[in-house]
């Protein structure tokens, strides 16, 4: 958004969550008014707007730089603006320990079916460690969801897993994953990834978590990290 530029969010009959990529705003929801900003997605935590069908929002940006990612859906039974700032969010250390380190990353959790039950989305972000693996082990669920990403370094890349399907995706792709599809992505060494995931609930199916792919259950133990190549290997 350009600088100044005044944008009025509300849609009659969708839930919207706005989420702050970077920048900074002006926010006017529920008779407040909070100026918000963010100056990256791996530096920063996140900021989210989230809000129901018919409600007055205004979005007014306060530097040239200010970026949001957008998403709509329809449901009326929302209601209720809420913001998310970084203190709010809950911080996982995901992989820690397992795989001699290789799916090590940061997942931030802004809301799930606990905490925002009467939204149709569960919303968080992923920081990938360079040349890590993230949504790993290989996992699946039976709500659609959608990846957007962003990189550290203009050359920066990673590779994603839809099923058997694999992308090579930079800054400013998205794929979409269709329901009980396995997913898991890899950012190339150097780079850092980052993505914005979003599920959506299925009628009557609240997504309520992920099941690893059996084959790969072996993963989660921390007493076994797999293969180790023998040094002889490097003489």
């Amino acid at each position: 958004m350009d600088k100044g530029r005044l944008h009025l969010a509300t849609v009659r009959d969708q839930e919207s969550l706005w989420v702050l990529l970077q920048g900074r705003a002006q926010l006017g929801f529920g008779g407040r008014k909070v100026v918000v900003s963010r100056q990256s997605v791996f530096d920063s935590g996140p900021v989210a707007l989230n809000f129901g069908a018919g409600e007055k929002v205004e979005v007014r940006s306060l530097a040239a730089n200010t970026e949001w990612a957008v998403m709509r859906t329809g449901n009326r039974k929302m209601h209720g603006a809420r913001l998310y700032r970084p203190k709010e969010v809950g911080l996982e250390n995901r992989g820690a320990g397992l795989a001699q380190g290789a799916c090590e990353r940061l997942v931030r959790t802004i809301y799930d079916y606990n905490t925002r039950p009467d939204s149709a989305f569960v919303i968080g972000e992923v920081v990938n460690l360079p040349g890590r693996w993230s949504s790993y082990p290989p996992h699946h669920h039976a709500q659609p969801e959608i990846y957007h990403y962003r990189f550290t370094g203009q050359a920066g890349y990673g590779h994603a897993e839809v099923g058997d399907n694999v992308y090579k995706v930079r800054a400013g792709d998205t794929t979409v994953i269709p329901g009980g599809l396995d997913h898991a992505q890899v950012s190339a060494p150097g780079y850092g990834m980052y993505y914005l995931w979003v599920v959506r609930h299925l009628p009557g199916r609240p997504y309520k978590g992920f099941k690893v792919t059996p084959a790969y259950r072996w993963l989660l133990d921390a007493r076994n990290q797999g293969w180790k190549p023998s040094r002889a290997l490097f003489r």
